[in-house]
């Protein structure tokens, strides 16, 4: 009897630890598969005419980008994006932290398709906004629909103090959005396990924590069209 037990409880332990790597090999993957996304979404951002004016993408601080998954990234009762984010230091874009957009307004601004989201901070109190666990729109943090076209100069003035420049791409069509009244969230969970470890937001948006090198293509997708932009300007 006591040596069925033990085959049992051994055969348990060995279940628990499969199953436990299952998970960890599919949060991997769901990672992996958000950060290759948000990767495409900015190569095609690059390679649209009408995109992020070059006045906006020089004063970037921070970037926020939620791919539209057309499988499970937004859920119609929940109304919620994941995507990344990364803020701009003094030795060039951050490692990318895992962020949420929650609200009403951007779910299904397409008759039902998915939208990808691209909010530029605009300045110092965005960057400080994207430490805090919760953020609004409109509330905590000044926002406004961007303007679009590479040599746009309009409404320079009118947007000047907007935090945040939310902008969406639906069928290939990029315009501004009107972000007001939605939530940015800290994803801690997934950043936790994309690091390994609880690293706090600060430490990676600062540039303290080296990128990863299944992120590195995201990173460097960020530094070349803003790098470039910020140069044309």
């Amino acid at each position: 009897m006591h040596k069925i037990l033990k085959h049992l409880l051994a055969q348990l332990c060995l279940a628990t630890t499969i199953t436990g790597v299952a998970f960890a090999a599919d949060t991997d993957t769901k990672l992996t598969d958000r950060i290759d996304a948000a990767t495409a979404v900015i190569h095609e951002l690059a390679g649209t005419p009408d995109g992020i004016p070059l006045w906006v993408a020089g004063k970037a601080k921070c970037l926020i980008i939620v791919p539209g998954y057309k499988k499970a990234a937004f859920v119609v009762g929940a109304q919620y994006g994941q995507g990344l984010a990364t803020c701009r230091t003094a030795h060039g874009w951050s490692a990318p932290v895992f962020a949420q957009i929650t609200g009403a307004s951007f779910g299904f601004q397409a008759g039902g398709q998915s939208t990808d989201l691209i909010l530029v901070g605009t300045n110092h109190k965005s960057a400080q906004d994207m430490l805090k666990e919760k953020v609004k729109l409109g509330g905590d943090a000044a926002a406004s629909a961007g303007p679009v076209g590479r040599n746009s100069q309009a409404s320079i003035s009118a947007l000047a103090n907007a935090e945040f420049l939310t902008y969406s791409r639906s069928k290939g069509l990029f315009a501004g959005l009107d972000l007001t009244g939605d939530y940015i969230n800290q994803n801690k969970d997934d950043t936790k396990a994309y690091y390994g470890k609880d690293i706090p937001y600060a430490e990676i948006l600062s540039g303290k924590v080296p990128t990863p090198a299944s992120s590195r293509h995201f990173h460097a997708a960020v530094t070349q069209l803003f790098a470039t932009r910020k140069a044309s300007k």
